[in-house]
């Protein structure tokens, strides 16, 4: 079988297994964390790193990628790293242009406007050849992180994706690519298969160049209700991680676990839990009790601490990561904000969060 300690690119061995243990359901001394947008804004030396570069030029720089993944675990003790990258680069790699507006956020000076636009898409997109870049970052990055704890590989989910192509940017409605879902179910469908193949695609590669375990970010679940995500969230949700098994398999590469990240998707939860991820991730809006009663003993839950809270003076972050622990339980769990961190968040505060989880669930275990 495969062991995680041995690689074929000749990684240094794993050190600290925690992460990937609570992922697969085994028994952990302490519970795992680390933090959506870890490697961020919110560190002064990230803004340094960043200050000189274009966002996306960043991105495809594998020696910058690999030094932002990698601050945040010279600041805190952290049980996992998540590669520095964007979810928009799958749109990138389908040929349209995405750029990052300081202040505003990503935006497409083209979006798709019209069914007809989707024929600009590359309908065959090597993923190598467009995104090597992200592998190469991977494969730097875990050999630089020298085994000290595994290293995450991620993608946007489709619907949010195929959202951000349409709208041309954030929104708050999303009701122009809403309106694609009930005027051209059709047309949506065949985007979603096509950014779906992509994604799979992606996924594969990344574990190939040496990620170690998978997350799906469908940030946009939340505008979306029951009815639309059973039918243009779900399907693809779970057609991409039987397609990543299967490729895994096939390529004879680790089966890493996977993440499935839905926000504000909490009406979805007992399917996420059966759309054969490992993980389901919450956002803060959902309560733990509710959230283990939903999605059973099968997998293991990620989040959910309110942003915010860091926010907090220290005391009190500490006080709520003991109630989440005691909620949640501290097995089958990995615990992580219920989204990412803002720019303007205290470094310490942060590093209060990473710190009260591991002495509380530590105590607890010990009790």
């Amino acid at each position: 079988t495969w062991s995680f300690s041995h690689s074929p690119k000749g990684f240094p061995k794993l050190k600290n297994d925690t992460f990937l243990r609570a992922a697969r359901g085994e028994e952990t001394e302490h519970t795992p964390v680390w933090c959506m947008r870890q490697a961020g804004r919110y560190l002064p030396e990230f803004r340094e790193t960043r200050a000189a570069q274009d966002f996306f030029a960043t991105c495809r720089s594998p020696k910058l990628c690999c030094e932002l993944t990698l601050q945040p675990l010279r600041r805190f003790p952290l049980d996992a790293a998540i590669i520095f990258s964007d979810i928009l680069v799958v749109p990138q790699a389908l040929g349209m242009e995405v750029v990052m507006v300081p202040g505003k956020g990503p935006i497409f000076p083209e979006p798709l406007k019209e069914v007809e636009d989707l024929l600009k898409l590359r309908q065959k997109v090597d993923v190598a050849a467009e995104l090597g870049y992200v592998f190469q970052a991977i494969t730097l990055t875990r050999h630089n992180l020298e085994g000290q704890v595994p290293l995450i590989g991620f993608s946007g989910a489709p619907w949010t994706l195929m959202s951000y192509m349409i709208e041309g940017g954030g929104s708050s409605t999303m009701a122009k690519a809403k309106s694609w879902l009930y005027r051209h179910p059709e047309a949506s469908h065949q985007l979603l298969r096509l950014l779906a193949d992509v994604i799979t695609d992606y996924l594969v590669g990344q574990v190939a160049a040496g990620a170690q375990a998978l997350q799906l970010f469908e940030s946009h679940a939340g505008h979306l209700g029951p009815e639309q995500f059973q039918d243009f969230a779900l399907p693809y949700i779970r057609d991409i991680a039987q397609a990543v098994k299967s490729k895994l398999k096939e390529e004879a590469l680790p089966l890493v676990p996977m993440i499935i990240f839905a926000k504000d998707a909490h009406y979805a939860l007992r399917d996420l839990a059966h759309a054969g991820y490992e993980v389901v991730g919450l956002d803060w809006t959902v309560q733990p009790q509710e959230a283990r009663a939903q999605t059973g003993k099968n997998v293991t839950l990620q989040g959910n601490l309110d942003p915010c809270a860091l926010y907090a003076p220290k005391e009190k972050i500490g006080e709520l990561v003991k109630k989440m622990l005691e909620a949640f339980g501290t097995q089958r769990y990995i615990a992580n904000l219920g989204h990412g961190l803002y720019p303007d968040m205290n470094p310490e505060h942060v590093g209060a969060f990473v710190e009260a989880v591991h002495a509380h669930s530590r105590h607890i275990n010990k009790h």
